[in-house]
């Protein structure tokens, strides 16, 4: 019995220690760092909408007590259809007129570059055969001689046929060509930009537009084979580069005449009178004489680099033989300097510009007198503007001119001055 007891004491007492070490170790754990986890805030209203605009939905959204409804963004705003295909397609022609702007810009700088490149290579190849032709009528026999009169030959040859080749192309006025083809499209260019920035475009703008575009393409082609401009035409003509013109005029809203009068009608028809009589008439006769001179130094640089061939392949059998190479050598690089380094059918280009210029003023002058209904001629005054700055004149120096040519015509004397002060 007693036995019983003291085993029950014992297994009480342990009992206690056990759980007292259990509590100890309890307690001596050590305690962990609170995490802070962030809560997510309700997203504002503009995220909202912002989310519901990109994916189109159109449904009542309640947010924070508060409702949003927003309208479903699948309707183009009203407007003009027809002024808008009008306007699409102007901005379709001004991308196209851009793009050879930058077309013509490049073929301009390319073509100026070749006849540097040419004119170099050529006197080059024309002075080194010159000065071999000399040597071989020096002296010297047999191999170094027969060496001397070949080589000079062949650099006379293939100076000729480079020489035939450049005088065909002239790429001096290739390059005028380009220069000019850029200038009108970038006004062609700044045409449309005021159309589109002060009026309304009709479908009868774009097909104006797109008349003036394929005009300019046809006057100033890129391509040199099949498409070029004669350059040694048998009559000089101006050049050609707007459309005929249409029976479309923007209608104006200004009442009455369109502030045009008598006077300004009879100022206008003077100057036309001044412009025939005087400017086109000059242009017309120095572009034929610069084209006369050109023809001429066309035919004389192949000529004589194909008389210099011909006497440096029988040099050392006469002394006749070398002093026609030689001297037909140096004429020849002397005409080649002048007719290219001279850009002589640059100029040739640009009298036919300029008298292209006068005829183009003469006809937008006479089809804005023809037009008996005012409501479709230009603006009076605009239109007076307008014709002074292209002659590079005041308003008050145009008017003076057409007195001066009214008075001159009754007196029977002709007018001492040109319209334009300019070219």
């Amino acid at each position: 019995m007693a036995s019983l007891q003291a085993s029950s004491l014992l297994s009480s007492s342990s009992s206690i220690v056990s759980s007292s070490k259990r509590i100890n170790a309890a307690i001596s754990v050590p305690k962990l760092p609170r995490i802070r986890f962030p809560v997510p805030k309700t997203p504002s209203t503009n995220l909202v909408e912002d989310l519901i605009l990109r994916n189109g939905y159109t449904n009542t959204i309640p947010i924070e007590k508060s409702t949003v409804t927003l309208p479903r963004i699948d309707k183009e705003p009203s407007v003009n259809s027809s002024t808008s295909k009008a306007t699409a397609k102007l901005y379709a022609i001004l991308e196209a007129v851009a793009d050879r702007v930058e077309m013509h810009q490049n073929m301009g700088e390319q073509r100026d570059n070749w006849n540097k490149l040419l004119l170099n290579s050529i006197n080059m190849i024309t002075l080194t055969a010159t000065t071999m032709a000399g040597i071989a009528a020096t002296g010297g026999a047999g191999a170094p001689l027969l060496a001397l009169k070949l080589s000079s030959t062949l650099l006379f040859t293939a100076a000729t046929g480079m020489l035939f080749i450049m005088n065909k192309i002239q790429p001096s006025q290739l390059a005028e060509e380009q220069r000019n083809a850029t200038k009108l499209f970038r006004q062609l260019q700044r045409q449309i930009q005021t159309i589109l920035a002060l009026h309304d475009p009709t479908e009868l703008d774009v097909r104006n537009a797109m008349d003036k575009v394929l005009a300019l393409d046809k006057a100033y082609p890129l391509p040199l084979l099949g498409k070029m401009i004669e350059k040694f035409p048998a009559k000089f003509e101006p050049a050609l580069w707007w459309p005929k013109p249409h029976d479309f005029q923007r209608k104006s809203k200004r009442p009455g005449k369109n502030r045009w009068s008598e006077e300004l009608e009879m100022e206008m028809r003077e100057v036309i009178e001044v412009i025939k009589g005087k400017d086109t008439e000059d242009c017309m006769r120095l572009g034929n004489l610069v084209l006369k001179i050109n023809k001429i130094l066309a035919i004389s640089g192949p000529l004589l680099t194909g008389i210099a061939a011909a006497g440096s392949a029988f040099v050392g059998n006469g002394s006749w033989a070398a002093i026609v190479a030689v001297a037909a050598g140096a004429l020849a690089t002397t005409v080649n300097t002048f007719e290219h380094a001279g850009q002589v059918g640059m100029v040739v280009e640009m009298y036919r510009n300029c008298a292209g210029f006068f005829s183009l003023m003469e006809e937008s002058i006479e089809s804005s007198l023809e037009e008996t209904d005012f409501d479709r001629r230009e603006d009076g005054q605009t239109f007076e503007m307008k014709m002074a700055l292209q002659l590079g004149r005041s308003l008050s120096e145009l008017r003076d001119l057409a007195q001066k040519s009214s008075s001159s015509r009754i007196d029977g004397v002709e007018v001492d001055e040109f319209a334009s002060k300019i070219f």
